[in-house]
């Protein structure tokens, strides 16, 4: 799901608890949690809806003034159906960020982390990639993605998205420009023996 920025504001303010999307099937699952940007939110339920059963009080809940507003700003096709989700802020910090912060590794955790980059490149189409980006970042950190990306010949959302994998495995932090390797991923860095970490990083 997408988390607009007037979404993410209004989910962090506590303003908004609700969403309407037209979806061909719902991309969401009650119970789960999903990162809008800024904070941790919880999916409490999800209804398909009518339209015309969309009432004030539902429109002011997603931040709309008017049930008016809401609809015309609904996107997609009409002929979709219409999910109502609603949502709970989670208090607390972001998984990642704890995780991100966890800097003492022990041989297991090495060990862990290095079976779920192989996997990693295992499993993409660009062949080993994990440890080269790693070692980018290292070397580079707060240069802007557009420079990494051409860096590695691919194309800048493609490498976003790449990162992106990395932050999930809390072994790179973004920054206002670019990113740095987070607290765990110097320390896993560190474990590596020299020639391995050459070695990743030539792929």
């Amino acid at each position: 799901m997408r988390f607009e920025q007037r979404l993410r504001d209004g989910i962090h303010s506590g303003a908004i608890v609700l969403a309407f999307r037209r979806w061909k099937r719902s991309q969401v699952v009650p119970g789960r949690r999903y990162r809008t940007g800024i904070d941790m939110v919880e999916v409490e339920s999800v209804d398909v809806v009518e339209p015309s059963s969309v009432d004030t009080a539902q429109a002011r809940e997603a931040g709309y003034a008017s049930v008016g507003e809401l609809l015309a700003e609904l996107r997609g096709d009409p002929a979709l159906p219409v999910y109502r989700i609603r949502l709970r802020r989670i208090d607390g910090p972001d998984p990642r960020e704890e995780l991100a912060d966890a800097a003492r590794l022990i041989e297991a955790d090495v060990a862990a982390i290095t079976a779920r980059l192989a996997r990693m490149d295992r499993s993409s189409s660009r062949g080993p990639w994990t440890g080269m980006v790693l070692a980018l970042i290292a070397d580079r950190p707060g240069i802007v993605s557009t420079v990494l990306a051409e860096a590695m010949g691919w194309e800048r959302q493609d490498f976003k998205q790449h990162v992106r994998r990395l932050k999930e495995l809390g072994l790179t932090l973004s920054l206002e420009v670019g990113y740095r390797l987070s607290p765990r991923g110097e320390s896993y860095l560190s474990y590596l023996q020299p020639g391995e970490r050459h070695k990743r990083a030539d792929g």
